[in-house]
């Protein structure tokens, strides 16, 4: 045995010299995540509770989501509150540290403009004019086979390319159903590998283009209710339409609708079923899909609408040949239709005609997301007017988070097309510019941001959700001042490496509603090891603050 080799393996045998150890380091952030909306004076009195907690077991900062972003909409009450808040942050001791700027979860600015929201093209969808109409034909009609569950052999339906455990997961039952002669009823989860029982049929349609599923269920004792979802990919697998729809545990039948873009492909793959169920009962009745246009249409520089005849090829102009368009409703769900085109008297669209229409549509994906464009000039007003609004109301402060996680579209409307950059630049160029407008009103203040779109470890890759670009190499277009709260805790250590490289500071988001500190604990081991490391922040999105005092003292009291 070479000598050198031997040495190595002596020091790391057991009950030899052990190598160095990483310090056990009280890092100076230790902070608290907390959302109150502020609207009620409950609000002030939950978030003294946790301050008092807070301060009370060695932390010293709350990153707090109160809708910070949007203070010009805000009822005076609001201020009122706000007030009381910073005043009982000041007494414990605790910075207060808004959260704001988000691009995933649009509402600060969709709330000022419901525009804004990125928007998926939509080409040639078919218009017929009559009567001093427009109104849409769908061009063809997508085929879904056997959607009322009426066909089928012992318990295997017919014209579905996956049932999951026919006869023993999935039964064909002639008692239940919402119309027809039978529904399809999942159970025995437990058997399931996973939880996972699904339908799924693939279905022809056209590339970019508009659609929509309508689907009848009911539930017994489901566990968990979250459990039932539906999901619409790409026959590569890429997300179409992720959607957890909520459902109760137990309730009678109920139509769920849906919707997605069928961006340049032109057959897609639609999932209903349970993952991760546990127990209970899942019927599902009349499923349908069908296309639909200018749902949720926007109307924004950078999401023009074209009307063109299919014959001629002649463009026809808003307010000349059909009056301007708009769907009155813009919620981006899909549980309405969308506006016919009315026809000016003297416009030059001919009884009869067939036109083709362009445009964009926003859309919510899973249960409320909404993203905005990150290319629009407007979004920029909105925030920094924000920015200078918080510094008037609150003065100066010392930090902010900025809330640019999971933005799951981008780059399909023709306000990014035409900047000629990758997403990657897009948004790093957004994070920069609201890195810039916080320092404006607060020169001294450090800036964070959520860590995954800037981590190739996590969300900063291609093929991610609906966004059409690539967003690796993001973190190259950011400041270096920025601050980086990684919260992927899986991949915790090459997340950390990866920006301790860079020369970023690091802070932990931790916790995430567990029933124990394991995660925590895991977070300041690698913290413990990563140059750069600053500090830690107890992380909850359901309220769950039991665990506070416990984590402040692990957080402040390492010994």
């Amino acid at each position: 045995m070479p000598h050198a080799l031997f040495v190595a393996l002596l020091i790391a045998a057991p009950g030899c010299a052990p190598a160095e150890r990483a310090e056990k380091k009280v890092y100076p952030h230790r902070w608290v995540y907390v959302s109150r909306s502020l609207r009620t004076d409950q609000h002030v009195a939950d978030i003294e509770r946790i301050a008092t907690i807070a301060s009370a077991h060695g932390l010293n900062g709350m990153v707090l989501a109160a809708g910070l972003d949007r203070l010009d909409l805000q009822p005076p009450e609001y201020f009122r509150r706000l007030r009381r808040v910073q005043a009982i942050l000041e007494q414990k001791g605790l910075e207060l540290i808004p959260i704001l700027f988000s691009a995933g979860y649009g509402g600060s600015v969709l709330a000022h403009d419901r525009n804004l929201a990125e928007g998926l093209a939509v080409r040639e969808a078919l218009f017929v004019a009559s009567g001093g109409t427009a109104r849409h034909e769908p061009d063809p009609p997508p085929t879904l086979v056997n959607g009322g569950m009426e066909s089928y052999d012992d318990h295997r339906l017919s014209g579905y390319a996956l049932q999951d455990g026919p006869g023993r997961l999935t039964f064909v039952d002639p008692q239940v159903y919402r119309a027809g002669r039978a529904s399809l009823r999942l159970e025995n989860f437990a058997l399931a590998a996973q939880g996972q029982v699904r339908l799924m049929q693939e279905i022809q349609v056209r590339p970019r283009r508009q659609y929509r599923i309508s689907f009848w269920v009911k539930t017994e004792n489901l566990e968990p209710p979250g459990a039932f979802r539906v999901r619409v990919l790409a026959t590569d697998g890429r997300q179409l339409a992720p959607w957890n729809p909520r459902v109760p545990a137990s309730g009678d039948w109920r139509r769920l609708v849906w919707g997605f873009n069928s961006l340049d492909r032109d057959r897609v793959r639609v999932y209903l079923g349970v993952w991760g169920a546990r127990a209970g009962r899942v019927w599902l009745d009349e499923l349908r899909i069908e296309e639909v246009a200018l749902v949720n249409v926007l109307r924004r520089p950078g999401t023009p609408v074209r009307v063109r005849g299919e014959a001629s090829g002649t463009e026809y102009e808003e307010n000349r040949d059909y009056a301007p368009i708009a769907d009155p409703q813009l919620d981006f769900r899909f549980d309405h239709d969308g506006p016919a085109i009315r026809l000016l008297p003297g416009g030059r669209i001919r009884e009869g005609e067939r036109l083709r229409v362009d445009y964009y549509h926003g859309m919510t994906i899973h249960e409320s997301q909404t993203p905005i464009c990150m290319s629009e000039p407007k979004v920029y007003e909105i925030w920094a007017e924000q920015a200078q609004r918080i510094r008037q109301a609150l003065g100066p402060l010392r930090h902010f988070l900025l809330s640019m996680d999971e933005v799951r579209m981008g780059g399909s409307c023709e306000a990014c097309r035409r900047r000629g950059l990758s997403m990657a630049e897009i948004l790093g160029d957004c994070i920069s510019r609201q890195f810039r407008m916080l320092r404006a009103a607060n020169p001294e203040a450090q800036i964070w941001a959520w860590s995954d779109m800037l981590d190739p470890n996590h969300n900063a890759r291609p093929n991610y959700y609906l966004v059409e670009g690539d967003y690796t190499g993001s973190w190259a277009h950011v400041p270096r001042e920025l601050g980086i709260v990684t919260w992927y805790y899986e991949r915790r250590r090459e997340s950390l490496a990866h920006f301790s490289r860079l020369g970023f500071r690091t802070l932990a988001g931790a916790y995430y509603d567990a029933d124990d500190l394991e995660n925590p604990r895991g977070w300041l081991e690698a913290l413990d090891q990563t140059p750069g490391a600053s500090g830690i922040m107890y992380t909850t999105w359901e309220n769950k603050y039991d665990l506070l005092a416990a984590f402040g003292d692990l957080v402040s009291r390492r010994r």
